[in-house]
């Protein structure tokens, strides 16, 4: 085994082994006592949830902020996308089908945790020109009254913010479909998200909010056009997720088969990295809205968790529709769930290219335009530059690496980043309050 697989597999371990137990445990217990504490709003309160999208815009600072809808497509921009399309099939592949079990148990649980950090995001965010700063930066220094912890949060997102494995995904799929030179199309990639990084997170709002739509309507309706065809699998697919997600998977054919550990591995982790739980990103993006209401704004969050999970849950159900998830571990994921769509829709070796390029597009700028704030926390005169010439030579680099390496990197990053937040929520719980509790609050928050 060579070096570089030696770190590899050594990464991979702890990556696993944090998952599989200290990642499970946060979130779960974190999630199952905010939960309570909050009367599981999250789940009882759905439809006032979804209300909320139509009334958020009726108390904002006209002077300040960006539109909360346009904050919301950038958040869902960062959450849907390739990790919904092939982050989750990767999951499956290594850990079986019951890791969509755990994808599930994350929702609700990752919902309010979400709903938290973007709550404590707007309530200590601070003003700046006609703008405002805020996210985990600013409400850690608060719960851990220390700037050390502050920091290390905002050089792990600075990290977190060059999406390295999309962009791979998008590079691979582009060059292996369209027979392009790999790295012209690295390099042409790369100039679309610096344009749209250097207009900040207003631009990248106005592209989020042309391409999410489109992608979530059109993605949706394939995947029901699949479900639908294959109705009479349905109850075979959901007992072989029951079964499997707490016995793991024996091999079959060239399907590497997993354990209890490695499915709710993937599992948590997937849905951490595609909702970006826990992770603060989100509590950046939205201390930029012009909502003045925190608890309006945090809301609209719960909302793109399901969302987010409901998309994960259409990509697995079309994969394990077929026989096509047992080829193994040998297949990339981004090909995985190419040759499941051929089986029913034709040019998919033209059409997924396009469509992961535009759908990763708008996690990959969401990201960076985070990363680009956390670097100027660290610098304000330094911070955006230095920035830059990491993102262009990681993106570049990480771009030749199997999509399980940069995946890798993602996961480790995500994991040291949730650990730190998920603390500082704890202790700042008691600064939290809850939407929709009492009929006075509830009415108070609708005609806001």
């Amino acid at each position: 085994m060579s070096v570089i697989n030696q770190i590899y597999s050594f990464f991979n371990y702890l990556d696993t082994m944090f998952w599989g137990y200290a990642g499970f445990v946060l979130v779960a217990a974190l999630g199952l006592y905010l939960s309570i504490r909050f009367r599981f709003f999250q789940i009882l309160k759905i439809k006032l949830i979804v209300m909320e999208f139509f009334n958020a815009s009726k108390n904002i600072d006209k002077d300040r902020g960006i539109h909360p809808i346009k904050i919301f497509f950038s958040s869902v921009g960062g959450m849907v996308g390739i990790g919904n399309v092939v982050g989750i099939i990767t999951a499956i592949q290594i850990g079986g089908p019951g890791a969509l079990f755990w994808v599930w148990l994350a929702a609700p649980f990752g919902a309010v945790i979400k709903y938290s950090e973007i709550f404590l995001g707007m309530k200590y965010r601070i003003t700046k020109g006609n703008s405002f700063e805020g996210g985990p930066m600013y409400y850690l220094k608060a719960a851990l009254k220390s700037k050390i912890f502050p920091m290390i949060v905002a050089i792990l997102l600075c990290i977190y913010g060059v999406e390295i494995y999309q962009f791979n995904v998008i590079c691979d799929s582009l060059s292996e479909n369209l027979h392009f030179n790999k790295l012209s199309i690295v390099f042409a990639f790369l100039a679309l998200v610096l344009y749209a990084c250097r207009g900040g997170i207003k631009r990248v709002a106005k592209i989020c909010t042309v391409l999410m739509p489109f992608f979530m309507v059109f993605y949706t309706g394939m995947c029901f056009f699949i479900i639908i065809k294959n109705f009479s699998l349905l109850k075979e697919v959901i007992s072989l997720v029951f079964n499997s997600a707490f016995t793991g998977h024996a091999a079959i054919g060239g399907f590497a088969g997993s354990s209890l550990i490695i499915a709710i591995k993937q599992g948590i982790s997937t849905a951490v990295y595609s909702g970006d739980i826990g992770i603060g990103y989100d509590s950046i993006i939205n201390s930029q809205s012009s909502n003045k209401n925190p608890e309006s704004q945090a809301v609209l969050s719960i909302l793109g968790i399901f969302i987010d999970n409901f998309i994960c849950t259409l990509s697995i159900l079309v994969l394990l529709m077929s026989s096509i998830w047992q080829m193994g571990t040998t297949i990339e994921g981004s090909k995985l769930i190419q040759l499941a769509f051929s089986k029913y829709f034709p040019y998919m070796n033209v059409f997924m290219p396009i469509f992961l390029l535009l759908t990763g597009y708008s996690t990959i700028i969401a990201y960076f335009a985070v990363g680009i704030k956390c670097a100027e926390y660290l610098s304000p005169k330094k911070g955006e530059k230095i920035y830059y010439i990491y993102a262009i030579f990681s993106l570049i680099l990480f771009s030749f690496f199997s999509q399980r390496v940069p995946l890798l990197v993602m996961s480790l990053s995500g994991g040291a980043l949730i650990t730190i937040n998920l603390i500082g929520i704890f202790l700042l719980r008691d600064k939290i309050s809850a939407p929709f509790q009492g009929k006075k609050a509830t009415k108070k928050m609708l005609v806001e």
